[in-house]
């Protein structure tokens, strides 16, 4: 299969692109529009790239909203009381058909490749193994890696470490932790250490639910990242939200960038999530309640967004698409500068990619798989600006997904 009359991302001219099974053979140029083949895809002008990837979600939680009660007040911390209720009404079918449907939501909209962080704190692990089950049934349509995520602690939540271990060695990719969440500073520092300790015994990434909270005494990020600093393990460790640096003063923050910035590690934002969640305390002027995102960007730290939740305790809303996300977040962080919309699908592609240490398995390049997204524009700008969307998926050199745009008749 060829795809013919593509657009490139930071080149010029129109492109035609080989596809050789499950690999991507040649992208030569194309000095003139085509037409194409019998099996082959027209981009007709518009962009090719690799899939959006999902950096941040809980699969294991999405489609709960209102299971047994409805999150009223909108906190985080209501948010986690009603998981926790929820959780006593959790099947291993439940699970399952939840996330699976979540997975083809996902995948409708051009994401191929996922990051769900999956609640072990649970004496079963019930939601663990559902969702490792959920892993080989989904490969065909995502590759999806899983986060032994403690929701209620690590050291204040019985057996924390022990369960946290035993969601290794069952299958999970990457250890998680929420060090704001834990009784006292003490026990956060502990989980972090003890967490990073985990990840580098079993060769696993390292992703942190950090100082996801409005008070800017929680300064966990530091810590985070020092230990994966003196470690070496910057560029496999990530520190999703960090939304009280949103409330941390400059003279801090300057501090705080010089040792970030040496520890080498990535971010994730959920910003549609975070600008919920956050705030609930303030009257007026009320916190954006969102990490530092273009100042991380600007700083030459690799930064991305993610949905976080689909219909949960935490967030009423959502429909798997990321570039609902993308533009909300380029809105709420005061990224609508031109030079920041000209490349502002890196958010939620290649700075993605980096945060999930994806390497050569993912681009646009020859010899790579031969997955990629036909897109509804030309260029990042325009995707933006007409709120654009995938058209076509392709995975393993297949169709996956094909979208016909709404067409609006007048008269």
């Amino acid at each position: 299969m060829n795809i013919v009359n593509a657009r490139l991302r930071g080149r010029e001219g129109l492109f035609h692109i080989a596809l050789d099974g499950s690999q991507i053979a040649a992208i030569n140029e194309q000095p003139a529009v085509v037409s194409a083949a019998a099996g082959d895809l027209d981009a007709a002008s518009n962009l090719v790239v690799a899939p959006f990837v999902e950096p941040h979600i809980h699969l294991d939680a999405t489609l709960t909203a209102g299971e047994p009660a409805w999150n009223m007040s909108g906190t985080l911390f209501e948010g986690i009381e009603r998981w926790a209720e929820r959780k006593a009404l959790v099947t291993h079918e439940d699970t399952k058909t939840r996330a699976k449907k979540t997975i083809d939501m996902l995948v409708d909209h051009g994401i191929q490749h996922v990051r769900t962080h999956v609640d072990v704190t649970d004496p079963t692990l019930a939601a663990l193994k559902a969702m490792l089950e959920v892993r080989e049934e989904t490969r065909h349509l995502i590759d999806l890696q899983i986060v032994a995520f403690p929701q209620e602690g690590i050291e204040s939540y019985a057996n924390g470490r022990a369960l946290m271990e035993q969601a290794v060695e069952l299958g999970a990719d990457v250890v998680g932790g929420i060090p704001h969440f834990e009784n006292t500073r003490d026990q956060g520092v502990s989980s972090i250490k003890f967490l990073m300790d985990l990840a580098e015994r079993t060769g696993c990434l390292v992703d942190v639910h950090c100082d996801e909270t409005d008070d800017p005494q929680s300064r966990f990020l530091e810590v985070l990242a020092e230990e994966a600093r003196v470690r070496g393990m910057g560029a496999r460790v990530t520190a999703s939200h960090t939304v009280a640096m949103g409330s941390y003063d400059n003279a801090y923050c300057s501090k705080l960038f010089r040792l970030l910035k040496m520890s080498g590690i990535n971010f994730v934002s959920c910003p549609t999530e975070s600008i919920h969640l956050q705030g609930r305390f303030d009257s007026y002027p009320k916190r954006r309640g969102l990490t530092r995102v273009a100042e991380i960007d600007r700083a030459g730290m690799n930064v991305c967004f993610g949905q976080d939740s689909i219909v949960d305790p935490w967030y009423p809303l959502g429909n798997g698409n990321i570039l609902r996300i993308l533009e909300a977040g380029l809105h709420i962080c005061h990224m609508l500068g031109y030079e920041d919309l000209k490349r502002s699908l890196d958010l939620i592609t290649d700075n993605s990619a980096r945060t999930l240490h994806l390497g050569e398995r993912y681009g646009l390049e020859v010899n790579r798989p031969a997955n990629l997204l036909i897109l509804s524009a030309p260029d990042d700008y325009e995707m933006i600006r007409t709120q654009g969307h995938a058209l076509v998926s392709v995975r393993h050199g297949e169709v996956l997904m094909r979208r016909t745009p709404a067409s609006v008749q007048r008269g």
